[in-house]
Formats: C-alpha cells, sequence, structure tokens
C-alpha cells in the first residue's frame, strides 16, 4: 500500500507520500506533529499523483482541508 498524508506541524500543513506510513512519521522527527489525513492506495503512481495534485492545485487542498476542518482544530 502507498499513503498520501497530511501533517499539522507548527501550524502549517505538510503533504507526503509513502509506502510505510508509521516509519515515515518516525523519520520526521518532530514532537508536535499530528497525522491529520490519510488516503491509501494500491499502486504507487496513484498516490504520486494524488500528492502531486495536493500540492501544486490550490482548490484541489481548499477543499481538502474544507473537508476535515474539524480535524485541524478550525
Amino acid at each position: 500500500m502507498y499513503y498520501v498524508y497530511l501533517i499539522m506541524r507548527r501550524g502549517k500543513t505538510y503533504i507526503g507520500y509513502t509506502d510505510d506510513l508509521i516509519r515515515r512519521l518516525k523519520e520526521h522527527k518532530v514532537t508536535k506533529q499530528e497525522l491529520i489525513y490519510y488516503e491509501a492506495y494500491r499502486n504507487e503512481l496513484n498516490a504520486r499523483a494524488r500528492e502531486r495534485k495536493l500540492k501544486q492545485r490550490g482548490q484541489t487542498i481548499r477543499r481538502l482541508k474544507e473537508r476535515i476542518k474539524r480535524s485541524l482544530g478550525q
């Protein structure tokens, strides 16, 4: 499985993708981080494409943030 994830740290949202979500969160090594959302994909290409869309298209991430507003503490 491949994962696209959002973490909140220092008041900012970080977007990434990985094949091992737990390991990747440990690698961030930030004490004040919180996993706020993730999506799972069977195909790496699909996960990478989704990550790119979230990073490059402001409206896409804005809509996702609206869906998970409570998780963001807003």
